[in-house]
């Protein structure tokens, strides 16, 4: 058990991408982190505890936060990065596609939160912390997303839902809205296709996505903001 005043994150989906760039940060912020997905290795770091688990199997969500209390003593920080996105035309999506999402997207953040809130509201300070998409806010016919945007637009909503219900209890809850990020899910050859979906004319970085979660932990004052690092995608075309 962590004996120190020193904070603790979990992070979901944390084994690439933008999730074990999350990691990574809140390390350098100086928390101890709980990192999880299905297929994540240990590292060579006291601070850091890897627990392997599909955040759509109900007894996922007591593994972690069990485990991070056990390990740690506390969780400060709550950050929902686990997803899945299948792009494809809304009839075409399978009863198994559907099962899928709605585990990972939508029932995996509903049981790791319900099971971390009692932890963050111990210290008065809690912070949750969700990764949606920017298709929720700016539908794109060239990228059909129903389910994306069926579930997500959940998180969106339970985002500004959970902000207020516990506003005078000492827990925030944001998220941030990416656009199109340059992580290994993308091939090479699409990047530029991929880029003229934004107006910047670009893809964004892992350290966009990064930074803006960074930001709203260190924002006292912010709570149910959808933050949007899109590129413009948003605002409009």
């Amino acid at each position: 058990m962590n004996t120190r005043e020193q904070k603790v994150a979990i992070v979901t989906g944390a084994s690439r991408g933008i999730g074990s760039g999350l990691a990574e940060a809140y390390r350098k912020l100086g928390y101890a982190v709980v990192a999880t997905s299905r297929s994540i290795d240990p590292l060579d770091d006291a601070d850091v505890l890897t627990v392997r688990g599909d955040i759509a199997d109900p007894a996922t969500a007591d593994h972690v936060v069990d485990a991070a209390v056990e390990r740690f003593g506390r969780v400060d920080t709550l950050v929902n990065n686990a997803g899945i996105f299948i792009a494809k035309p809304f009839t075409e999506y399978t009863d198994d596609d559907f099962a899928r999402y709605v585990g990972v997207n939508l029932a995996g953040f509903f049981r790791v939160t319900r099971r971390a809130l009692p932890h963050l509201l111990r210290y008065g300070n809690g912070h949750i912390v969700s990764i949606t998409t920017s298709l929720v806010d700016h539908a794109n016919s060239n990228v059909p997303s129903g389910l994306a945007s069926l579930t997500k637009g959940g998180l969106q909503s339970a985002t500004k839902s959970l902000a207020i219900e516990y506003a005078t209890r000492g827990v925030r809850v944001n998220a941030v809205s990416p656009g199109i990020i340059k992580t290994p899910m993308h091939a090479p050859e699409t990047h530029g296709a991929l880029a003229g979906l934004h107006p910047v004319g670009h893809l964004g970085e892992i350290s966009d996505i990064v930074d803006a979660v960074v930001f709203l932990e260190n924002a006292p004052f912010v709570t149910g903001e959808i933050l949007h690092v899109d590129g413009g995608q948003s605002a409009g075309h």
